[in-house]
């Protein structure tokens, strides 16, 4: 009797050293392969090259599949952490754009509310005030228009329609005579200091929208770009080693080891997290520019205020008419006449308006809604200030979700616990990491050319804060790329302006300078001599 019990244990212990795969064939079929070659029972794992090489229900082909797909599965999270963040920004931009534009139009449909009063001069002159508002549209979209000069001729030409205007109907004033009473805009100041403070007002307001616009599209760009960079090789085989080894090893309910999945992602994504101080400093600089908003004058008191100012302008050299004609007399000389005698000035139209440039203020709600727009845009930054940092804690919440216990999780060969310390952020923090092997002298060269984008772009926003406007050359080619999705209603323009961290030097014919590619032949003949001597 006691033999038969002996038998029946010996019989049972080694069924239970033999176990089956029932568990890893059911996963393996739910991630789409096929039953064919997989064990039924565990077999020696000699043959893994990732996995540990113990017992086993992986064969190598099936390391392969689970290794490929750890990879892409990955990169899909990836992408998809990207997509979400890239939305995030193009949703900011939809809004501000969309408050921008609102902003100009209603400045515009009050022009003849509030210049009607000037009579002809508003009348007969619609398309030059038309065409201001035009031209100030088609720069915040992108143009390459200079906003000093589009402001400069706008003042000139106005100038000279109420100069026309003003003179006798019998005095004739031809295209050169009315030419030179355009150029005494600057020397006499015939509208007083409005234009010079309506000019910087302007010009400060319009460069700092287009440049934050412009900085939510290039960061969505960078996103879609960096997030598009394929994993490195041992960063996939740490992958699998994180993700699947634990299935094959008949350890799928055991979770891995927080610190283990860390190491991991800290080195699959140490060059995007070179990304992180560049990008803080521009969502830091970008919400310094949300904030410029509201400074006084405010982002809404500046446009809404183009047409009354305008209309004070006009009403102060109506005022002072007299004066400037004689001047212009002593620059320009006396105009032809009709009829002998010295021209006599019109008398200026009094006012058929009870408003008045001081009058006329934004509506009630503008302050309101200015102040709910830079709230939620600056509170939304804020929140992906530390997008590159926090990637690596958010794949590890997905892919390996759960709080493990410490004591009794994966750590990449058992069930027990992980002992190597977490790594810092960043290429250069990698080069102990027990989990990902990297040359940490070796850059991803497209994440290097984002980091490039970004400080650029810095730069543009930081100059764009002093009210000026400069041009910066693209590190990469064509950071308009396609997939940013951030031009709403289609309303980009076809072509933007190239984004210059330099002024381009000018060769004799006005085009670019041929210099830069002259001095990089002169830094290739040392290698090419080199190579000419080995032979």
């Amino acid at each position: 009797m006691r033999v038969a019990v002996v038998l029946c244990a010996l019989v049972s212990l080694a069924a239970g050293a033999e176990r089956g795969c029932a568990d890893l064939r059911q996963f393996y079929t739910g991630k789409g392969f096929t039953l064919a070659g997989v064990p039924q029972t565990e077999i020696s794992g000699e043959h893994l090259r990732t996995c540990p090489q113990g017992l086993t229900c992986c064969t190598s082909s099936m390391e392969e599949n689970l290794t490929t797909l750890s990879s892409r599965e990955t990169e899909g999270l990836i992408r998809e952490a990207g997509r979400s963040l890239q939305a995030a920004l193009s949703t900011l931009y939809r809004s501000f754009d969309t408050y921008f534009t609102d902003l100009h139009v209603r400045s515009e449909r009050s022009l003849q509310e509030v210049l009607s009063p000037l009579g002809p001069l508003y009348s007969q002159n619609t398309r030059l005030y038309a065409d201001l508002y035009a031209d100030l549209r088609l720069y915040y979209r992108g143009s390459a228009l200079n906003l000093d000069e589009t402001l400069s001729e706008f003042w000139s030409h106005l100038l000279e329609r109420t100069f026309k205007v003003s003179t006798p109907k019998d005095v004739s004033l031809s295209e050169d005579y009315l030419e030179c009473v355009a150029k005494q805009q600057e020397t006499l100041r015939p509208f007083g200091d409005i234009p010079r403070d309506m000019k910087g007002k302007t010009i400060r307001a319009f460069v700092t929208a287009r440049s934050f616009v412009q900085g939510l599209e290039i960061s969505g760009e960078v996103v879609r770009r960096v997030s598009q960079v394929s994993l490195s090789p041992e960063c996939v085989k740490a992958l699998m080693k994180l993700v699947y080894c634990p299935h094959c090893r008949g350890l799928a309910s055991v979770k891995p080891c927080s610190s283990y999945c860390s190491n991991v992602m800290k080195g699959c994504l140490a060059n995007q997290a070179d990304l992180d101080p560049e990008w803080q400093n521009l969502i830091d600089t970008m919400i310094r520019v949300v904030s410029s908003f509201s400074t006084d004058p405010s982002l809404d008191v500046v446009l809404s205020s183009i047409p009354s100012r305008i209309h004070e302008a006009v009403r102060f050299l109506l005022e002072n008419m007299e004066t400037f004609t004689a001047k212009v007399y002593q620059t320009c000389g006396v105009p032809g006449q009709s009829e002998t005698g010295s021209p006599t000035v019109q008398e200026p139209k009094k006012r058929s308006s009870s408003l008045t440039a001081s009058e006329y203020k934004p509506s009630p709600t503008a302050g309101l809604r200015l102040e709910m727009q830079v709230s939620d845009l600056t509170s939304k930054l804020r929140e992906m200030r530390q997008y590159w940092l926090q990637l690596p804690l958010a794949l590890c919440s997905k892919l390996a979700p759960g709080g493990a216990s410490q004591e009794k999780c994966w750590n990449g060969i058992t069930k027990g616990r992980y002992l190597p310390e977490v790594m810092g952020d960043g290429l250069a923090s990698q080069i102990n990491n027990p989990e990902v092997e990297l040359d940490i002298t070796k850059p991803d060269m497209t994440i290097r050319q984002q980091i490039m984008q970004l400080k650029i772009m810095s730069n543009r926003l930081k100059n764009a804060l002093e009210g000026n406007d400069v041009d910066f050359q693209d590190a990469s080619d064509d950071i308009s790329g396609s997939g940013s999705g951030m031009c709403a209603s289609g309303n980009c323009p076809r072509s933007r302006p190239g984004l210059y961290a330099f002024p381009l030097d000018k060769g004799p014919d006005g085009g670019a300078s041929s210099r830069p590619q002259f001095c990089n032949l002169l830094v290739l003949l040392p290698a090419v001599a080199l190579l000419l001597l080995q032979r």
